[in-house]
Parts: C-alpha cells; sequence; structure tokens
C-alpha cells in the first residue's frame, strides 16, 4: 500500500500501535503526525496484515532513508560517533529504513510479524536494511535477530527519550534462518 492508501488507513494502524506499544494516550495524536510524515518519504511502502474478514490486525512500513530525515540523521550521527564514519556510511549510506511493524496484542505469536517483515524487505533496492527496538529480550528483538539482524548500537536513548533502544541492521536480501516450531511474533518495535 502507498502512502494514501495508508493515510486512509491512519486510524485504525495507530489503533493497533497503541495496543502493542501502550504508550500515554496523549502521545497518539503526536504519533499519527509522525506516521502521516513517514508515508512522504522516498519510496514509502506499508504492508497491512489481515483477517479473512476485513480486519487489520497488524502493519509494518518503511521508506528509503536519506539526509533530512529526523531518525536518519540522529541514528547515522550516533553510529559514526561509536564506530566511525564508514561503518554509518555502510549501513546509513543505502539502508530501507523500517520505522514501524506492529502486530495487535490479540493476534502475536502466530507468525504474522514474521511474514510482514519478509514481504516489506522483499525486493528492496537498498543494500541494508535498519530499524529501532527496544534494547530488552522482547518477541521483538528475538524475530529481527532470527531474520538476520545485528546489533549495531544498543543501549541507545534518543534526543529527549529515556527508554533504552537497540539499533540493528542486515544487509539485503534478507537470509532469514528457518523458524522453530515455536516462532514468536512481534510484540512492538519503534
Amino acid at each position: 500500500m502507498g502512502p494514501e492508501g495508508f493515510t486512509r488507513a491512519l486510524h485504525r494502524v495507530v489503533q493497533i500501535y497503541a495496543a502493542a506499544m501502550r504508550p500515554p494516550a496523549d502521545q497518539l495524536t503526536g504519533r499519527a503526525a509522525i506516521m502521516r510524515t513517514h508515508a512522504s518519504y522516498p519510496d514509502f511502502t506499508c504492508l497491512l496484515a489481515e483477517t479473512g474478514e476485513g480486519d487489520i490486525v497488524g502493519f509494518g512500513y518503511g521508506f528509503h532513508g536519506a539526509p533530512g530525515q529526523w531518525w536518519h540523521d540522529v541514528v547515522r550521527r550516533a553510529l559514526a560517533d561509536r564506530a566511525g564514519q564508514e561503518a554509518a556510511d555502510a549501513w546509513f549510506g543505502d539502508a530501507f529504513e523500517i520505522a514501524e511493524i506492529h502486530v495487535h496484542p490479540d493476534h502475536q505469536n502466530r507468525g504474522i510479524g514474521r511474514r510482514i517483515m519478509l514481504a516489506l524487505c522483499e525486493g528492496r533496492p537498498e543494500r541494508t536494511a535498519v530499524l529501532s527496538t527496544h534494547d530488552q529480550p522482547t518477541a521483538a528483538r528475538h524475530l529481527y535477530h532470527s531474520l538476520g539482524f545485528t546489533d549495531l548500537i544498543t543501549g541507545y536513548a534518543f534526543p529527549g527519550g529515556y527508554e533504552h533502544y537497540a539499533i540493528v541492521g542486515t544487509r539485503l536480501p534478507l537470509r532469514p534462518a528457518e523458524p522453530g516450531p515455536a516462532e514468536p511474533g512481534p510484540g512492538a518495535s519503534g
């Protein structure tokens, strides 16, 4: 789905985000505005997971990362400070930035998050895929590692933030390990 379809589905997408992440209610308007802005970024793509009845139960989206995008600039600078400019250029010079992937809690642990990630990354022309997730042993973090993502930065607090995140990345195309019998779906990532 492109930007226009995403904007039409934004209300439901924000509801899934809220159920998965449980942020303070006063942050949802700002999150919706950020998501709407993301839809204007180059090569934006969004996938929705729907039930047979057409109910949206999960979503994921990303875009081509570029200078001038807040997350891209902040995280690229942090990686350059920690690992050097060459590493930052290698990971962020041609990156697919996965901004959001969430599955409603009632539908987690069914492989939906894995399928969304695989489909989002399939056929992308970028050299790498990068994202941030809570720096905790969550189901989402397990999923990303099982898909070949590696930690680039851990214990990272965004400017003005207090939670710690891990910045993870992988080379494209994805080369996931085979899921185990009880492969968890993602809880949430940011």
